[in-house]
This record gives C-alpha cells, sequence and structure tokens, in this order.
C-alpha cells in the first residue's frame, strides 16, 4: 500500500494533464520514502477528450466519476485511494519537486490534521498580483491555503468528504471541516512552507487580468465570512457553470500532442 495517493479532479484536461504528471514524477523521485509509495489517481469527471487515455498512459489509475460537480470528482478519487495520506491538486497546476518530502513532514506529526502547499500563477501581470495579494490576506485571516491540499484518508471520510451539493467554494468547506475536527483533539491546519505548486492563469487569458475586481469582491467577503452556501446562491448555477466548469470550452484543444 502506498503512502501517499494523489488524486486529480479532471474533466476535458488534456492540454494540462502532461505538464502536472510531469511534475509529479519529478517530485515522486525525489520522495524520502520512493517514487512507489505515491499513487496517482485521475478523477475523470466526464471528460469528452484525452484526459482518459494520458492518464491510463502515463500510469494513472483512472477513477471515472460520473456526477458533473468537481466535488464528486475529488470524492472519487479519493475512494479509489489506497495510501494513508490523500492530497488533492487541480488538473491544471504543477508541483513542486519537494511536494512529497513536504506533505511527508507536516503528517508526520500528529499535531497536524492537515495542510496546504499554497500556489501561484503560472504567469504575472499588475492585475494578477492585486488578485494574489487579496487572496494571500484572505488565506491569512482564515488560516487557509490552496495548492496541493492533503490530510489523513481516514479523516477525509470522518468529514464526510467535499460536499457534493456545493459547485463552488467545496475547497473552503472541507478544509473548515478538517479544522473543526482537529481542532477537537488539538491538531491544527498547517500552512506548509517549500513546495508551492503552480497554477494556471487560464480564467485571467479568458476574462482579463482584472476581473476578480469586478465580480471577485461579493466572493472574497463570502470567501472570508466562509458562507458558502450563500455564496453560490448569491452566484447562482449560470455564472458558476461559467466561471469554474465552462472555461476550458474557451481555451485552444492540445487535441493529438502529449
Amino acid at each position: 500500500m502506498p503512502r501517499i495517493s494523489l488524486v486529480i479532479p479532471a474533466f476535458n484536461e488534456e492540454q494540462f494533464l502532461p505538464a502536472l504528471l510531469d511534475s509529479v514524477d519529478v517530485a515522486r523521485a525525489r520522495y524520502s520514502r520512493g517514487q512507489t509509495e505515491v499513487e496517482v489517481i485521475v478523477a475523470n469527471n466526464c471528460s469528452t477528450d484525452r484526459t482518459s487515455e494520458i492518464a491510463r498512459s502515463r500510469g494513472c489509475v483512472v477513477a471515472d466519476v460520473d456526477k458533473p460537480v468537481i466535488a464528486a470528482s475529488r470524492n472519487g478519487g479519493a475512494l479509489a485511494a489506497t495510501g494513508d495520506i490523500v492530497a488533492f491538486i487541480d488538473a491544471d497546476c504543477t508541483i513542486h519537486p519537494e511536494t512529497f518530502n513536504v506533505i511527508e513532514d507536516t503528517m508526520s506529526s500528529q499535531k497536524a490534521v492537515a495542510g496546504a502547499t499554497g500556489a501561484r500563477f503560472d504567469r504575472s501581470s499588475l492585475g494578477i498580483a492585486a488578485t494574489t495579494l487579496l487572496g494571500e490576506v484572505l488565506f491569512f485571516l482564515a488560516n487557509l491555503d490552496i495548492g496541493v491540499v492533503f490530510c489523513r484518508r481516514a479523516d477525509w471520510e470522518a468529514v464526510g468528504g467535499y460536499d457534493e451539493n456545493l459547485k463552488v467554494a467545496e475547497d473552503v468547506e472541507f478544509l473548515v471541516a478538517l479544522k473543526q475536527l482537529g481542532k477537537k483533539r488539538g491538531q491544527r491546519f498547517v500552512r506548509a512552507k517549500g513546495a508551492r505548486a503552480k497554477t494556471s492563469a487560464r480564467k485571467f487569458d479568458t476574462r482579463g487580468d482584472w476581473h476578480y475586481f469586478t465580480m471577485g469582491p461579493p466572493t472574497a467577503v463570502f470567501y472570508l465570512l466562509l458562507n458558502r452556501s450563500a455564496l453560490q446562491k448569491q452566484m447562482g448555477d449560470s455564472l458558476i457553470s461559467e466561471y469554474w466548469y465552462d472555461v476550458r470550452k474557451a481555451l485552444p484543444s492540445s487535441r493529438g500532442s502529449e
């Protein structure tokens, strides 16, 4: 049985998945326990492109998830996991070479209930820098983070996984539930250092580098207040689908290349 199961939720991610898997290979090779101690699970969430084919060709476990919600995709991947620790990273990211060592160091202590590595965008501009600064302030105030999120598999089960009724901010809900679980045990959430992931700026590419400040402030307030249901109600299904789920339709396909 592996030590760590890395879950990658993926809907039509043939363009970004190969780069992520390349970075995972590097990090597995650097893992102190050995690369066989990390299993990689691609949760294929109703993809119509070569996502599943690419994942299998790279030796990943493919878990097919039929419910077109990212929370269901994360849960479907975790259900297929066999490691003591489950980690989650979005398919349009790449991970740091020291990722698995940082996860190991963090979770080897019983003082930690969960953690996250943090992330930065793969390009920068004044608008993206301003968005990043706002996000860092909010994460600091809420003691949360993004990037590679990880916890013990038993604790993922204990909090019921990701809330599949939420189409947005399900990751916030999940971390809040883990923090509450850890508080009862005297454990804490760790903003891990030294393995920051890199995430694509594709939403900025399609909507503009300052778009967060035209649609974002209400979103930021709800994230800060951790009112996920109100956030979903305020944004509405059409905007949620357009912003979080349909962005891949606006990007050029890499069909035929890996």
